[in-house]
């Protein structure tokens, strides 16, 4: 009687332990099937934005200055027309400009210079209209979007110094949509500011 006791539980034992393990093997297969899932949707959502390198690989080093400082003085105009600061807004297109004025197009080869004359003037433009209208953000913000569409042409030739992302907005100016660039990925939206900070997407990568 004994021996069939001891018979059934060890019989009993075996059963409950393949049982047991049997799920731990499934909830591991489990988590590694959604952890490879989870994976791919992120690899999915990386591969939607385009990296775009610049055109001119063989810029001056006086030239790749440049298109720094003014990239970064664009990028400040940026983040003040975001925190809705028509002010420093101002400042940072009179810097812009100051900036253009003292740069030496000699230091650009042909094609280069052909390239950089078809949006200097608009940027100029553009920028002193922000530099001159602290007293009107929506003003600003729309000579933004055009002085965006010239920064970005010059930064998918020359390159901005850094990583930058062309974000784009599907309702600024009534609903016409604009672009801007950010040296982050996270979106923060300079048309709308505190309204609607996150609306927009990033489109690309800009190296």
């Amino acid at each position: 009687m004994k021996q069939l006791f001891f018979g059934l539980l060890t019989t009993f034992s075996v059963i409950v332990y393949s049982c047991g393990d049997n799920t731990s093997t499934e909830q591991t297969q489990t988590q590694k099937d959604e952890h490879a899932s989870s994976g791919h949707a992120a690899t999915e959502e990386n591969a939607e934005i385009k990296v775009v390198k610049a055109s001119f690989s063989n810029v001056d080093a006086g030239v790749a200055s440049y298109m720094k400082k003014i990239t970064d003085h664009y990028l400040q105009i940026k983040n003040a027309l975001t925190n809705g600061k028509a002010s420093e807004a101002g400042d940072a297109a009179k810097n812009m400009l100051e900036a253009m004025k003292g740069f030496d197009k000699s230091l650009l080869a042909a094609d280069q210079k052909k390239v950089y004359d078809q949006h200097e003037a608009g940027m100029k433009e553009h920028a002193e209209h922000i530099s001159k209208s602290t007293n009107d953000l929506e003003h600003q913000r729309e000579r933004f979007s055009l002085l965006s569409e010239n920064m970005y042409a010059l930064v998918k030739a020359f390159g901005g110094g850094k990583t930058l992302y062309h974000d784009h907005c599907p309702m600024a100016k009534d609903g016409k949509g604009a672009m801007w660039l950010s040296e982050t990925r996270e979106v923060r939206n300079p048309y709308f500011g505190d309204k609607m900070m996150e609306c927009g997407s990033v489109e690309e990568e800009i190296q």
